[in-house]
């Protein structure tokens, strides 16, 4: 075999060494990329589920309380340990909502703003900081699911989730009452 033949088969064998590093540094970098993506993503569902798990606590809270001021459903509670509980779950959806702003994405981030104000809607009126009658208070909590089912909608298609939570297939849904012993839209 002479020199030439010698320098050919040496720079096809380093040829082919670096073809094979070069291949598993991109596989690797896409595998690592692919992880990143996963991990966020897995914090991002993580956070979204808080969030909302955050909001209804706060919702049912609200309900309690407007109930018990009302007199529509009275509680066994004091109307200041209400008022505390409620405090503290605005409290945990603030920090969920912060996670919101951390993670999420522009759809998701504009969603949770107007989850928030809904929400807050119905605590205010739950603790008299604005007035409203019974159908007020129900608009309210209407505004507030609609709200979610908007966060659900932009949080789906943040993590890539096929199908729609809204639409053709899902029409919207209203309050589930309990049926009135009387439709009385007095109460404060």
């Amino acid at each position: 075999m002479g020199t030439g033949e010698q320098l050919v088969t040496i720079a096809a064998v380093l040829l082919g060494a670096l073809m094979t590093h070069l291949t598993n540094y991109a596989m690797e970098r896409q595998r690592k990329k692919h992880e990143l993506v996963t991990r966020w993503d897995t914090k991002k569902l993580d956070a979204y589920e808080g969030y909302i798990d955050r909001v209804r606590a706060s919702i049912f809270l609200g309900v309690q309380l407007f109930e018990h001021r009302v007199g529509i459903r009275p509680s066994d509670k004091a109307e200041q340990e209400m008022l505390e509980e409620l405090a503290e779950a605005a409290r945990q959806r603030g920090r969920a909502f912060e996670r919101i702003m951390l993670l999420g994405g522009d759809e998701v981030v504009e969603a949770s703003h107007g989850l928030n104000a809904a929400s807050l809607e119905v605590d205010w009126q739950a603790t008299g900081k604005i007035a409203g009658r019974v159908e007020d208070w129900r608009e309210r909590n209407r505004a507030v699911f609609r709200a979610i089912n908007d966060f659900h909608e932009a949080a789906r298609t943040d993590l890539g989730v096929d199908g729609s939570v809204m639409g053709e297939q899902h029409p919207e849904r209203d309050l589930l009452l309990p049926p009135a012993r009387r439709d009385d839209d007095s109460h404060t």
